[in-house]
């Protein structure tokens, strides 16, 4: 049994965000029927690295349902609406004004569905001047700033997965599940903004907090840590480690039992954090020899004695063989099955739906829901 069990989701939805805040719910027993056009939806041309499915669709769409609808047709509209009349929530990420000439206002959901949940994902909040802006992931992060702290002091970068899809899906799961307890508690739906730009712009609250009331812009740092130092990887005599001290004492312990330089921990340019941020190049010519001396081994054996954080930089072709990889079966509509990253707080014994088919459920929903 899944917490959601029972609750009917309607999604008119495509790509990253959307797709991941219903698979969420999916995977807590909630019943997720995915409207798609006829030539299905975004995700599924995305590529065809999965036995011929995208890997991106094959990801987010496990456990769902999928019924094509032509809603630019009045027969299927109305299929639509008596589908709202039993739903519990409605997930849309549509482009900006699509769902109002569907006929789902704000004003109509709350008139004819009060006990609907409604989610508009959307790109930027409808009350600014970039409400009618469509919006990508990659656009959002380079509007939002994200792109100006991430990368190298000479070429800004995208993160190289969806984050703003993945924060905006996230962002609308949890919303979803706030409205549900409101709802026991009042009896009645909402309707929710979710902007991916604010998602995204709430995570730049630090580079603002610093740039506002510090003037001070974040820089970019790669692999390092913007305002904590040392936090990055160093070079060791057959590959690299990656440290991150984040207070004094780790920096003494990191001096004393790591690196044997007693002589740096009260260190004038680098006694504390902010001397330490101030003064990158002077601790990385004063540390960066010392690993250089060692082996990985060694390094990572001395930084567990002392109690420090470490990394190692894994590539993609790592990421299978990592002992920290959790994984769950998934079926796929002809019945291969794959392995996926197990999602986060579910045990390794969690059980999932397939992926549908194209309009696989079409025909039972439309029987289900007739007039």
């Amino acid at each position: 049994m899944g917490a959601l069990d029972g609750l009917l989701v309607i999604a008119i939805e495509q790509a990253v965000a959307a797709p991941l805040c219903t698979a969420r719910l999916a995977d807590a027993g909630a019943r997720v029927i995915k409207i798609e056009r006829p030539e299905g939806e975004t995700a599924r041309n995305y590529d065809s690295a999965v036995h011929g499915m995208s890997a991106y669709f094959v990801w987010l769409n496990r456990g769902k349902e999928s019924a094509v609808l032509d809603l630019k047709a009045e027969a299927d509209r109305a299929l639509l609406f008596r589908m709202l009349g039993r739903a519990d929530i409605l997930v849309q990420n549509l482009a900006p004004g699509a769902i109002e000439r569907l006929g789902l206002t704000k004003e109509t959901l709350q008139t004819q569905f009060p006990r609907l949940i409604a989610v508009n994902i959307m790109g930027y909040g409808r009350q600014t001047s970039y409400a009618a802006m469509r919006a990508y992931d990659m656009l959002v992060q380079a509007e939002s700033g994200i792109c100006a702290v991430t990368g190298t002091p000479e070429q800004p970068s995208k993160i190289g997965v969806s984050a703003a899809d993945i924060a905006t899906g996230m962002n609308a799961h949890a919303a979803i599940l706030e409205a549900l307890i409101e709802r026991q508690k009042t009896g009645g739906g909402k309707s929710i903004d979710i902007a991916m730009f604010d998602g995204m712009a709430d995570w730049m609250s630090v580079p603002l907090l610093h740039f506002e009331h510090a003037g001070r812009e974040t820089g970019r740092y790669g692999l390092s840590h913007a305002s904590i130092y040392p936090y990055g990887p160093f070079a060791c005599r057959d590959g690299s480690v990656i440290v991150a001290v984040q207070t004094n004492a780790e920096w003494k312990r990191l001096c004393l039992a790591v690196i044997d330089r007693p002589d740096l921990t009260e260190h004038d340019k680098c006694a504390t954090n902010a001397l330490r941020v101030a003064n990158r190049s002077f601790v990385d010519a004063e540390i960066g020899p010392c690993f250089a001396a060692l082996s990985v081994q060694d390094a990572t054996r001395r930084l567990e004695k002392a109690q420090i954080a470490w990394g190692r930089l894994s590539a993609v072709s790592d990421l299978p063989r990592h002992p920290a990889l959790r994984r769950i079966d998934v079926s796929l509509p002809d019945g291969t099955v794959i392995r996926m990253p197990c999602p986060a707080g579910r045990d390794s014994g969690f059980k999932t739906g397939p992926v549908p088919a194209l309009g696989q459920q079409t025909e039972q929903i439309r029987a289900e829901f007739s007039a």
